[in-house]
């Protein structure tokens, strides 16, 4: 079922705030060229000084229930 248009509750969640929330939509515009945007992109937060791994909502940015294809998609239309 889907959700505002999105595969799931989790994916709109996570589009919502890489698109919403000013300084990771600033950041994610870095990884719009990747291959795999999204991927490349959850991976650095991670690992950086933000240690970030979800959204302010508290999903999870390794969700097995995201439409990562979709979420890549999103961010190279950005």
């Amino acid at each position: 079922m889907e959700y505002n248009g999105w595969k799931n509750r989790e994916t709109w969640n996570v589009a919502l705030w890489l698109g919403n929330d000013y300084p990771t939509y600033q950041a994610a515009q870095g990884y719009k060229t990747y291959p795999q945007p999204f991927l490349s992109f959850r991976e650095d937060l991670s690992k950086g000084m933000l240690k970030c791994t979800a959204t302010g909502d508290g999903v999870s940015l390794w969700d097995a229930s995201l439409d990562v294809a979709a979420l890549d998609e999103a961010m190279k239309e950005e």
